[in-house]
């Protein structure tokens, strides 16, 4: 009896244990249906009611601040606390960004500046030339001018259009001839003092041998005690000083100019000052630097210049017996 009591009660607890896994697996099949229904309303619901809702918040923000304005001004204030941070280390990139912008902008631009300029630059060399050139000839202009020649003296000026100089000869060419009444012998200077004299002269041109050529003979004289001498060219830059009459008499550093003697030069040309050379010779630095001449003057005529051929002198043949 009791056993058959316990089978059926055995039977009755295996059928409940069923019922409930029976249970428990509808349970579990229908559950993710359920959940997603009460996630549908949930959202019909919000997206019902969320306009309504913005509103109302709206209004209580506003009426809040209008009632607790230090409130709202204290929440104002922490929240950019808060957020300012994070703005500022937004803004950090923009603004690297903006910077190397800029830079390569003023790259473009300093870049287009510096064209500009060196074309400016460009033109005002051009100009400055222009103007050392003028100003250079400005002054030979001027040099030429400081020669005071006697009465009745009458000159040419021309321009040195080349150099014919060579191991053995030393001579310029000038841009005057004899349709500028220029003639062979005619003694040439510059603003400084004597350049030479017309060895050969052409229609428009001329050559001058300069008194540092080899074949180069001068008369002068010490300005200061009128000692005579021969100022002959070597070929070097400092022409010999010889057939000095009194040689103890001339010294380094007096100033030397042209007698007049033989009628080829005038009179008081300035030429050079004395110097002693290394080998004890007297020599003369000249004051026209003739590696730099531009422009001279031709004096074509002067007092006491014998003008056109000598006449022959005739002789008495019985006053010489």
């Amino acid at each position: 009896m009791w056993g058959v009591c316990l089978w059926i009660l055995g039977l009755e607890s295996s059928r409940e244990a069923n019922c409930d896994f029976s249970r428990r697996k509808k349970d579990v099949k229908y559950r993710p249906v359920s959940i997603a229904r009460a996630t549908v309303s949930l959202k019909a619901l919000l997206s019902r009611f969320a306009f309504i809702f913005l509103i109302c918040s709206a209004f209580a923000i506003m009426l809040l601040g209008k009632a607790e304005t230090v409130v709202i001004e204290r929440v104002r204030v922490a929240v950019i606390d808060v957020v300012t941070p994070f703005l500022s280390a937004l803004s950090q990139p923009l603004s690297t960004l903006s910077d190397g912008v800029n830079h390569v902008e003023k790259v473009f631009g300093v870049y287009g500046e510096n064209m500009r300029l060196k074309n400016q630059n460009a033109h005002l060399l051009k100009w400055q030339r222009v103007a050392l050139s003028l100003a250079a000839e400005n002054e030979n202009f001027r040099k030429l001018l400081n020669f005071v020649p006697e009465n009745s003296t009458l000159s040419s000026t021309a321009r040195v259009v080349g150099d014919s100089g060579g191991v053995f000869v030393r001579s310029v060419l000038i841009n005057g001839g004899r349709t500028h009444n220029i003639g062979k012998g005619d003694a040439v200077l510059n603003g400084d003092g004597l350049v030479g004299r017309v060895a050969e002269v052409g229609g428009q041109s001329a050559r001058v041998l300069l008194v540092t050529d080899l074949n180069s003979r001068v008369p002068v004289l010490t300005e200061e005690n009128r000692v005579r001498g021969i100022l002959a060219g070597d070929n070097s830059s400092h022409p010999k000083l010889g057939f000095i009459a009194g040689k103890k008499s001339v010294h380094p550093g007096q100033k030397i100019v042209t007698s007049g003697h033989g009628g080829v030069f005038p009179a008081g040309l300035p030429v050079g000052r004395v110097i002693l050379s290394n080998g004890g010779l007297l020599r003369v630095r000249l004051f026209a630097n003739l590696d730099q001449l531009e422009y001279v003057r031709v004096i074509t005529q002067y007092p006491g210049a014998i003008i056109g051929p000598v006449p022959p002198i005739k002789v008495n043949s019985s006053r010489l017996k």
